[in-house]
Formats: C-alpha cells, structure tokens, sequence
C-alpha cells in the first residue's frame, strides 16, 4: 500500500524546511563548535542528518519516491523527520535567531497538519 500523494505545494514546503533544517544544523555546529572540530561538525553534522533522511524510508511513500535503500517502519521514519526538522527549527532558534527558529517550527507543524494522510498512513505502516 502506497502513501497518499501530497500536493505539489506541500512538497515544496517540505524541501525548503528540509534545507533550513539543514542550514539550522550547520550553524548550531558552528556556533558551539571550536578549532578544527567546528570545520567538520558543520559539514558532518548535516551531512549526517541528510544522509539518514535520504536512506531510511517507508517502501511505497510517494513523497519519498516510493524507494526505500534501507526499509524501516512508518513511525521510525515519522521519527526521524521530525527529529531533524524539529531539530534544525531547534537549532535555529538556539544558534541563530529565536524568531527563525519558531517561524520554522510553526511551518513544519503546518505541513505536518496539511500531510495528515500521510502520518495517518505512516503510523499505520
């Protein structure tokens, strides 16, 4: 069974919170890192959160393109996403500005609320 399709906005939505939080984790590496580790927790770090983003999916969520290299549960997957969104939105806030921080928290509840179907189909996976 396949994830309901979102709409082309909500997808766009989506990669653009998936970049922020990407960008959100690179600045809290940078702020609270020093010397040469600053350097390689700014690329590891979000390096990382991609590389788990892009490998652990839910075979058959269109949002995903339906691929999964490394086939996990829906609510691990759920999991997942929102630790690094909700962490990127975390880490804005904490190494940037609190304001970013909280628009991009309130947008990633925003799409969470407007992709129902898929947590629904996620859980249920």
């Amino acid at each position: 069974m396949t994830a309901p399709a979102l709409a082309g906005w909500n997808l766009a939505l989506r990669f653009g919170l998936e970049l922020a939080a990407l960008a959100g984790l690179a600045v809290v590496a940078w702020r609270f890192g020093a010397g040469p580790v600053r350097w390689i927790a700014v690329v590891a770090v979000p390096l990382l959160a991609a590389a788990a983003w892009g490998v652990f999916n839910v075979a058959g969520d269109p949002s995903r393109s339906g691929q999964a290299p490394v086939e996990v549960a829906g609510w691990l997957r759920l999991t997942i996403e929102l630790l690094i969104l909700g962490g990127g939105a975390v880490a804005l806030a904490v190494a940037f500005r609190v304001d970013v921080g909280i628009a991009v928290g309130l947008l990633v509840m925003l799409q969470y609320a407007t992709s129902w179907s898929r947590v629904d189909w996620l859980l249920g996976t």
